[in-house]
């Protein structure tokens, strides 16, 4: 079975109103459907796409694209996560066993056994060595990107808007404009928003993380057409690998052919 039909099949709860509801209902009329489907919604990779695409929301509306993501998590988790991010709530859908991704056949992450661990703990353990990089390519050089800049992304933080991250004092773009400049991605930019999502996650991991059990599961990204025709999909292999140009992660919006594999 392909991924359009997967998702077609696929009824989960969404997280507006608690329906359970087809996860491609309501997408009549869109010129593409882009499905996220994301790890556990108090993951970095899940706060940060859907940051992406907050900001990308208006090109999105304009082009007719329609969004629709799964993340793992109950709906507790995803109404937190709404909430922070901004993200539609009608248009999240949670799945609290990480069954679409199995499904999908979506990169599990690492999953040493640690004899008398409960899964919860093993998925912690697993994870935290994915966080050191083991079975998880990408994640150590995407964490130093973060802190040193990348002046092939767009600048992340406006001059005028003000960041509260952790125990660090309020932060507007004009301090970035000290570390190197502005109009790409400045040093420290980056991990200072990734440090905002850390707080809002460890402020809230019961309601982020009601299951440890699926922590290092991955997620994907689908892009379809009106037909159902795959355009292009992207299977996350670590943490902080959402998508394959982590310095524009929606710029396969710009390069499309059917069926551009970018996995």
């Amino acid at each position: 079975m392909d991924s359009y039909e997967i998702f077609l099949q696929t009824r989960r709860q969404r997280v507006s109103d608690g329906v359970e509801a087809s996860l491609l209902g309501g997408c009549d009329g869109a010129s593409q459907i882009l499905v996220l489907v994301w790890p556990q919604l108090g993951d970095f990779d899940s706060l940060e796409s859907a940051w992406w695409l907050q900001r990308a929301a208006d090109t999105l509306a304009q082009r007719h694209i329609a969004v629709r993501a799964v993340g793992i998590g109950d709906r507790a988790s995803g109404q937190q996560f709404c909430v922070y991010s901004g993200f539609p709530a009608d248009c999240l859908f949670v799945d609290e066993t990480a069954e679409l991704h199995r499904e999908l056949g979506l990169y599990a992450g690492l999953t040493l056994d640690f004899p008398g661990l409960k899964p919860g703990q093993t998925a912690w353990l697993n994870l935290m060595l994915m966080c050191a990089g083991m079975a998880s390519p990408g994640t150590l050089r995407e964490v130093l990107r973060g802190y040193t800049g990348d002046r092939s992304a767009p600048q992340l933080i406006g001059d005028n808007e003000t960041v509260q991250a952790g125990p660090l004092p309020p932060l507007t773009g004009k301090t970035f404009r000290w570390a190197g400049g502005s109009g790409f991605q400045r040093p420290f930019e980056l991990a200072t928003l990734r440090l905002r999502n850390m707080t809002e996650v460890l402020s809230h991991w019961s309601t982020y993380v009601p299951n440890a059990a699926y922590l290092t599961q991955r997620g994907g990204t689908f892009l379809l057409d009106a037909d159902g025709e795959l355009l292009y999909e992207y299977r996350d292999r670590g943490i902080l690998g959402f998508a394959a140009n982590m310095a524009n992660p929606l710029d396969f919006l710009d390069h499309q052919a059917p069926m551009a594999n970018a996995a």
